[in-house]
């Protein structure tokens, strides 16, 4: 976020000075809003509040991590006492403490996403992934709306809401089987803590001093109940969130909990902040005209005192590739013409300051096929790491496993990947035998008590993968070189089955030789780190010719250094590259030259459901709710890529587009009309501009060069 300088402005001031009663600091974007937090929890720690009573909730680790940072630069070493962290994290912690009274040991285990797909096809007896996270995605939704599988399936529609509601009945039943939770728990069980058991709430009250949330218009109903039961009836909190922002409806996020702050605390305070720190007049111009055809809740204009600015551009093409072509244009014009700020400083150009935001994923390929062609360097932001592919986590989970046989998730993920003949029932028993006897599920296959529980294949199943563990980690203890490394990895792969694994699992062979290539280089990586030609700290990748020869190891020990090697990533803020990213995934963010692309109808806005949105627009009918509803959302999302533009914006739109394997006519995006730009002066060919631009170097050259030669030496 963009600084608004060694001071605060008048609105920023009074969010920061007001701490007696709930706030609402309706930050624009720019306008400061993390600075205003920090700030706040310095004046609440000035004031006499314990550091250690002040929590700060963001949705992101990265936001938490910046907070965090800020944080500590305003008010020093105070700062590692303040509560700052995720929803989720918050969550963990909370269940962690207090979860024993709902059935949770204090080492529960978490799933991830590829943990709950797996169950689900378990509880939903498909082998299909993708219908196994449509589930997923519905469960989901249920439990941020805070239902369970009964109330769900009480309130079903059809048989399709019906099927899935009895499926999270019984995938309820394997959390609790396992011990275990997934990301929607670490929000609805912290609420049903403070719910239900009075003490549990009256600690936290007592705790917590001040509560600040942060992105507060993304939170769904789950995530307002936990903090209305965090700060109870004194309503010491400040709620920091922009309703013109919200744009994650689709995962649960509502503006009914914006509406609902005044009527449930009739005392709130609501501050504006509208000075915008980041964009030109020009840019805020058209964020402005294009947000107000929404309803407001609490009406709000940015400004901005950076100057008028360059003028947006509108920019048209005949097809993708062309505008791919067009944009590519823009960037190296941008970097070989001179822009002033207002105040007459040139307009830095690296690499890094230019961003392409589009609307779906899909949309990069042809930008950075452009990109390659023209040698600009470049990332797609949101991109999935090495250590986050499936077949990546699966090894992973045998390696955690050596190393902590307490680790529960790795013990689910290992003896289920690849299958072991070893079903949910046996499974479900181990859990529940774990749970009883307060034991890890490792733990609890060796216990002599077992045989009471279970007996038989079923027994034996468990001993043997138990068995096999050991000898693992005994034999990867001893394994110490590159070769002996590689050559242990290569005989487990093929003891276990793996490869077959992937080629069964996959309906594509080119996806599953893709996998086990992935496998190979893993494993090719970990056992140069045995060799020491790998330093644990070089921060190194997967992917990475870098070598640093340090000491030989075993196995074992690169094995414990797992957990850090699955955090290494390269720091964003050190590439020199242009970013393409999804305009979700750009929201706080920003970059000084920003195109935004694609901007046709059916793709910004997303398919509404044509026919019923045309025909409003048209004729100025009414649209159904739920179209209504969809296009204010959408309208917000054209307004999150505008305002990442610092200095200059241009929105570009192509005539014709692929639909499957055809090319079909397209229209301008209404939101480009809503802009509010002078059509006389927008419109933008950026190849044309680029050409006259080397004309003018070219002739500036040759004068140079025809008026050297004039010269007498």
């Amino acid at each position: 976020m963009s600084s608004p300088g060694p001071g605060l402005n008048l609105a920023q001031q009074e969010a920061v000075n007001y701490m007696h009663g709930p706030s609402l600091v309706l930050a624009g974007a720019g306008s400061g809003k993390t600075r205003v937090i920090t700030h706040k929890i310095g004046r609440l720690i000035q004031t006499g509040l314990e550091p250690k009573r002040i929590a700060a909730i963001t949705f992101t680790n990265k936001a938490a991590l910046e907070m965090r940072e800020r944080a500590k630069g305003l008010i020093g070493r105070d700062a590692k006492q303040v509560l700052i962290c995720t929803f989720h994290a918050l969550g963990v912690r909370m269940m962690r403490l207090d979860g024993e009274v709902l059935g949770l040991k204090p080492n529960f285990s978490i799933l991830d996403s590829d943990d709950v797909t797996s169950i689900m096809k378990d509880c939903g007896g498909s082998t299909d992934t993708a219908t196994a996270r449509q589930w997923q995605w519905a469960i989901s939704l249920w439990k941020n709306m805070g239902l369970n599988s009964e109330q769900a399936l009480a309130q079903a529609k059809d048989d399709n809401e019906r099927i899935t509601a009895t499926i999270m009945g019984r995938y309820e039943e394997r959390l609790s089987a396992y011990q275990s939770v997934d990301f929607d728990d670490l929000i609805s069980l912290p609420l049903k803590l403070l719910q239900e058991h009075e003490h549990v709430r009256q600690r936290w009250q007592a705790a917590l001093g001040h509560v600040l949330v942060d992105e507060y218009q993304d939170t769904n109903a789950t995530q307002y109940e936990v903090l209305k039961h965090l700060v109870g009836e004194r309503a010491r909190f400040t709620a920091v969130g922009d309703d013109d922002q919200s744009i994650y409806g689709w995962r649960g996020a509502t503006l009914d909990n914006l509406k609902k702050l005044p009527i449930e605390f009739p005392n709130l305070k609501v501050i504006k902040l509208e000075q915008n720190y980041r964009s030109t007049s020009a840019i805020l111009r058209a964020a402005n005209n294009v947000i107000g055809p929404n309803p407001k809740l609490y009406p709000k204009t940015l400004f901005s005192e950076l100057g008028e600015g360059e003028p947006v551009r509108v920019v048209d093409a005949d097809t993708e590739e062309h505008e791919g072509e067009r944009t590519v244009a823009r960037i190296q014009s941008l970097r070989a013409g001179e822009l002033l700020m207002a105040n007459g400083t040139p307009i830095s150009k690296e690499w890094k300051d230019f961003a392409i935001l589009y609307r779906a994923n899909h949309q990069a390929k042809v930008f950075e096929k452009a990109l390659r062609k023209a040698n600009m360097p470049y990332k797609v932001s949101g991109g999935q790491s090495f250590f986050d592919r499936a077949e990546i986590k699966d090894l992973c989970a045998w390696f955690r496993l050596w190393v902590n046989n307490d680790d529960d998730p790795a013990f689910l993920r290992a003896i289920t990947t690849p299958k072991r003949g070893i079903g949910h029932t046996t499974l479900g028993r181990l859990g529940e035998f774990g749970k009883n006897f307060k034991l890890s599920l490792f733990a609890s296959l060796f216990s002599s008590s077992l045989g009471s529980l279970m007996k038989g294949s079923a027994l034996e199943s468990l001993h043997e993968f138990g068995r096999y563990i050991n000898d693992l980690e005994y034999r990867a203890r001893q394994t110490i070189g590159t070769q002996a490394a590689y050559t242990f990895m290569m005989d487990w792969l093929k003891e276990i089955g793996y490869e077959q694994h992937l080629f069964d699992a996959e309906d594509s062979e080119k996806v599953a030789a893709a996998k086990w290539t992935n496998v190979l280089d893993f494993c090719d990586w970990m056992s140069k780190r045995c060799g020491g030609e790998i330093d644990d700290d070089s921060g190194a990748t997967a992917s990475s010719h870098t070598t640093q020869i340090t000491e030989a190891k075993s196995l074992l020990e690169v094995a414990q250094t797992i957990a850090l090697l699955s955090t290494i990533t390269q720091r964003e803020g050190e590439q020199n590259v242009i970013t393409l990213s999804t305009l979700h995934a750009s929201k706080g963010l920003e970059w000084p030259h920003v195109m935004l692309v694609g901007v046709t109808e059916g793709m910004l806005p997303f398919k509404l459901g044509e026919d019923e949105a045309n025909s409003g627009k048209a004729d100025g009918g009414a649209m159904s709710d739920d179209i209504l509803t969809r296009l204010q959302e959408e309208r917000r999302l054209m307004y999150v890529g505008i305002t990442r533009a610092q200095r200059t914006l241009a929105v570009s739109w192509t005539k014709r587009r692929k639909k499957g394997r055809e090319m079909v006519a397209a229209m301008p995006s209404r939101f480009i009309a809503e802009m509010g730009l002078d059509k006389t002066t927008v419109k933008e060919d950026p190849r044309e501009k680029l050409r006259a631009l080397r004309a003018e170097f070219a002739k500036k050259a040759s004068d140079n060069a025809a008026l050297a030669a004039a010269t007498p030496p």
